[in-house]
């Protein structure tokens, strides 16, 4: 199997990535794919040929095969690793949608104008995305982690399994070829993809502590300030009775401007559009 066009098509997820994201992606490919390609696929490429029962009996081999490898490893970790990149696909193609929205905002208001300050920033929906993402990728490594473990009933292949399926005649030995080795590569895979499920956990609790700490900031720039005024003849409020005038301005701290709202009676909240 050709895996470049998958390697292809996550390099462009690797920009919109944060740390942990890159780190994934290196385990993925040096750990998982190349493995995957260069060894294991070698080690399992004729299993079914080499394992071995000691009867003659037609039919017997292959139903003992079935019965003990209902799907093989490699074809597993293959599906594995098809479902635990394709939700990285999500963000590419958010990406493309607000890029695809901002030429057509500058097409019609102009080049000078900006629907968004950086289509690839990670807030609003596209963080809902990447988060998404990510939920979506460690629900699957879970599920085939599970699946692995309760097909084989462990990690580990024994050297011989015992079968009395129909049409084998009584209680017959097979021999699985090579079952330290491919014990080995099983075990590998495992850790391989046990690291990818911690690096998605504390890449959710990144995005979440870093957009906890962004909105505390934003609402740190959100300043109540009270102006008193004496009334010295210039100003009267409401009444005709020159006094204190009280004023509350709720701002935020913002490049385009500052909304003022004065209120003789009462504090009322004016608050400017991001």
């Amino acid at each position: 199997m050709n895996w470049a066009f998958l390697q292809d098509l996550l390099s462009g997820v690797n920009k919109y990535s944060t740390a942990f994201g890159r780190i994934w992606l290196s385990v993925i490919f040096v750990f998982r794919v190349l493995i995957f390609v260069v060894a294991a696929e070698r080690v399992w490429s004729d299993d079914q040929g080499h394992f071995d029962c000691n009867t003659r009996q037609p039919g017997c081999t292959n139903i003992c095969y079935d019965y003990f490898f209902p799907i093989s490893q490699i074809r597993l970790w293959a599906l594995q690793l098809i479902f635990i990149t394709c939700p990285s696909f999500m963000v590419v193609l958010h990406v493309s949608y607000r890029e695809q929205r901002e030429r057509k905002y500058r097409a019609k208001h102009g080049d000078n104008t900006r629907l968004y300050e950086n289509p690839g920033q990670k807030h609003g929906g596209l963080w809902w995305t990447y988060l998404m993402s990510l939920l979506i990728k460690t629900t699957f490594e879970i599920t085939f982690l599970y699946v692995l473990h309760y097909i084989y009933d462990s990690f580990r292949l024994p050297r011989k399994v015992q079968c009395n399926v129909s049409p084998c005649p009584n209680l017959v030995d097979c021999y699985i070829a090579r079952p330290t080795e491919k014990t080995i590569f099983t075990y590998f895979m495992v850790g391989a993809s046990v690291v990818c499920v911690v690096l998605n956990i504390c890449e959710i609790f990144y995005l979440i502590s870093s957009r906890i700490v962004t909105l505390k900031q934003r609402g740190n720039r959100i300043m109540h300030v009270h102006v008193f005024s004496y009334s010295n003849g210039a100003i009267s409020p409401p009444g005709g009775i020159k006094g204190m005038l009280h004023y509350h301005v709720n701002f935020v701290k913002s490049s385009e401007n500052i909304a003022v709202i004065p209120d003789f009676d009462y504090f009322v909240p004016a608050r400017c559009v991001y």
